[in-house]
């Protein structure tokens, strides 16, 4: 029984088409149904003939397809033409009638399978989606999991040649450090997202804690938005240990961040850096930080100051979960 209760449920959303068997003693269960309340019908008024058949057609056809509803239909107009529940006899009129719901049964018919073709193909792609959004996690923790052993690697390896340089050593092992912290934190992100400053930290620790300050209160940052930042962090942070305030001794950064209702608004501002000459044109790292926002309704300026990068990124908060 309950594998029957279960075969009927898949059937009934469309995950599974049920068996013949099923599908006929469906269609069976519709038509009595129906001639139930044509005769409920008949105390009131004997000349309703085929309207109480319609919803079982539909409901035959939405279950078993479209041959199932095509037996019903043919089934419920020869039942409302022999059967009577009153004195009147077949007459032309009812087979007018006959016809008329022959062909409204028709236009049901194709429009539930249109319907039940395009919840199979819907169904076909979410599964689709569903596999290769899975094969993409797999690759991510693959990716991730190889580049955690690399830098494992390289920080053997320079601990093994700096062996003698404990000077040079004690200036590299730490940045090696939070660089490993950081991929693990955009790792945990992704399932979880973080605080704001939790994850500029990460991304700004490598360069030492005393080039930079941060202003804000507590943030959590959904997911998505956490790993966007990220990459828009990340960005900067690099092109501010090239060419920016983490390239001179005396430079420093402070970032700071303000919540009104939904918004976020993040204030990056580079000082004390070298002098900034002619800007070249906008490569991928330009591009990226002014359009890694418009997935939520945000926006990035930047702004090339004597001082240094003055940088404001605005969007909005997702909702978590």
């Amino acid at each position: 029984m309950g594998k029957l209760i279960d075969e009927f449920r898949k059937g009934w959303q469309g995950v599974a088409p049920p068996s013949l068997g099923l599908s006929i003693a469906f269609a069976v269960a519709c038509l009595l149904l129906a001639t139930l309340s044509r005769w409920a019908l008949a105390q009131v008024r004997p000349d309703v003939y085929f309207t109480p058949y319609f919803p079982a057609v539909f409901f035959a056809a939405a279950f078993g397809g479209f041959r199932i509803g095509i037996v019903t239909a043919l089934f419920g107009g020869v039942l409302g033409v022999i059967v009577n529940f009153g004195d009147a006899s077949a007459d032309r009129a009812r087979f007018a009638l006959l016809t008329l719901y022959w062909v409204v049964c028709a236009l049901t018919i194709w429009g539930v399978e249109h319907y039940r073709t395009l919840l199979i193909e819907q169904r076909r792609i979410s599964k689709r989606l569903i596999e290769e959004e899975d094969y993409r996690k797999l690759l991510v923790d693959e990716l991730q999991h190889r580049l955690k052993n690399k830098l494992s690697t390289v920080h053997a390896v320079l601990h093994q040649v700096l062996h003698d340089q404990p000077q040079v050593w004690a200036r590299i092992d730490p940045r090696l450090r939070s660089l490993a912290s950081t991929d693990d934190l955009i790792s945990r992100i992704d399932k979880a997202g973080c605080d704001i400053r939790d994850l500029l930290i990460a991304e700004l620790g490598p360069y030492g804690h005393v080039r930079f300050t941060l202003n804000g209160d507590r943030l959590f940052l959904p997911p998505k938005l956490a790993v966007t930042l990220s990459l828009m962090f990340h960005e900067l942070a690099t092109n501010a240990g090239k060419y920016g305030a983490f390239s001179a001794p005396r430079g420093l950064l402070q970032v700071s961040w303000t919540v009104t209702g939904d918004r976020l608004t993040i204030t990056w501002d580079e000082t004390e850096g070298p002098s900034i000459g002619e800007v070249s044109a906008p490569g991928f790292g330009t591009k990226l930080l002014k359009s890694a926002l418009t997935a939520f309704d945000g926006k990035t300026e930047l702004s090339f100051l004597k001082t240094g990068l003055h940088c404001i990124m605005q969007c909005r908060i997702p909702k978590s979960g």
